[in-house]
């Protein structure tokens, strides 16, 4: 078969989504030695992604999401290319396309938490574009071969919104990288101490690094959307001034609103980070903390057990099911259940120690390519 994937979301510009679409791509190209695949990409990832098999091709499709040339130009730029079906990692399918597709759904939230807090534009803009988003999804769900869900909480909530997927709904788990980046000490020194997470003294002379110089803090990855509750982690530095909770992610208007609404010390907003540096502070922190409203798989906790880092999440969505036993969990709209779990677990190393080995344990159950030949069986039978 000759199948395309819509990867203009890939690589760390699309977020969740382009690890996603980055992920998938990587491990189709070590998994399928039968089916030619052609990379949709945009302008901006074009030169980010560089094939390493013969049978995949990447092509320029230049469209901005969501908008009009991604409905009526993208289709006819598809359909022109001949392929025998399409994979569309995100429900942004243009609706005019007439070819044979799957889509994947990550989650619902675009229904779910319907808010103006979730956009820039003026409410009645919002409320429209909601309207159409809700109409594309629908559209995609009905006319899809297959419907692609990351989770089995992604699975029931499409079955709750849209009954007519019965049977034709398919659950491929997402992936961890089994193995770590290796950052040498000078450059975990040199971003420790940019970042202010060194203590004073040990600056000068250059010591060897531990964490007997190191700060401690606690870390977030991800991005700031409101369903993130990120304004309920912040307002939680306050009762710990001997950490630093540190927040990684692109700048963008939802990170400079949540900058602007808090006010203590010890937060560290680090902007975008490359994955070698977020090892960095994978290695080194007290815990991960992840305060989600609504998660249809959550990745981030997953990578930051990769790297040995215990983990306090949210009991939302799809977390329990995707994190098990391998994290401590708490209320997120109860600010004192959360606080209870730091304080439990930055005064308890023996409970650091037991999350640290289940995580090892919990991400063996995920592996990009056990999704990938989940996801060419879905493309063999749509």
């Amino acid at each position: 078969m000759r199948i395309g994937i819509d990867a203009r979301f890939y690589g760390s510009s699309g977020k969740g989504l382009g690890r996603y679409t980055e992920r998938l791509i990587e491990a189709l190209e070590r998994e399928d030695h039968e089916n030619e695949y052609v990379v949709f990409l945009r302008q901006e990832n074009f030169d980010e992604y560089r094939p390493i098999s013969g049978r995949f091709t990447k092509v320029r499709a230049d469209y901005a999401w969501y908008g009009f040339a991604e409905q009526f130009l993208f289709p006819w730029q598809l359909w022109r290319t001949g392929l025998d079906l399409m994979h569309f990692p995100h429900f942004n399918v243009p609706i005019l396309y007439p070819g044979r597709f799957v889509v994947t759904i990550h989650d619902l939230i675009l229904l779910r938490y319907p808010t103006v807090r979730n956009t820039t534009h003026v409410a009645l803009r919002y409320w429209c574009k909601f309207l159409v988003y809700r109409m594309v999804i629908r559209i995609a769900c009905l006319r899809a071969g297959t419907v692609i869900a990351v989770s089995r909480f992604t699975e029931s909530d499409l079955l709750r919104e849209f009954p007519f997927l019965a049977g034709k709904l398919r659950v491929t788990l997402e992936g961890v990288n089994q193995t770590c980046f290796f950052v040498d000490a000078g450059t975990s020194y040199a971003l420790l101490d940019r970042l202010g997470l060194l203590s004073s003294s040990s600056r000068h002379p250059r010591p060897a690094l531990c964490r007997d110089i190191i700060r401690p803090y606690f870390l977030y990855v991800g991005n700031a959307y409101p369903h993130k509750n990120l304004e309920r982690l912040a307002d939680m530095a306050g009762y710990f001034p001997e950490y630093r909770f540190v927040l990684v992610g692109r700048e963008d208007y939802f990170y400079d609103r949540l900058k602007r609404n808090v006010s203590s010390g010890n937060l560290r907003f680090t902007g975008f980070l490359s994955d070698e540096e977020i090892s960095v502070l994978y290695r080194y922190g007290t815990a991960y903390v992840f305060p989600s409203l609504y998660e249809g798989f959550g990745l981030p906790p997953l990578e930051a057990m990769s790297y040995g880092l215990p983990v306090l999440s949210s009991d939302r969505g799809s977390l329990p099911e995707v994190l098990g036993d391998a994290a401590l969990y708490f209320d997120p709209e109860k600010p004192a259940q959360l606080v209870s779990c730091l304080r439990t677990v930055a005064a308890k190393p023996s409970l650091r120690a037991s999350l640290r080995e289940k995580g090892y344990r919990r991400i063996r159950l995920f592996r990009w390519s056990d999704m990938a030949k989940r996801t060419i069986a879905i493309y063999r039978m749509s």
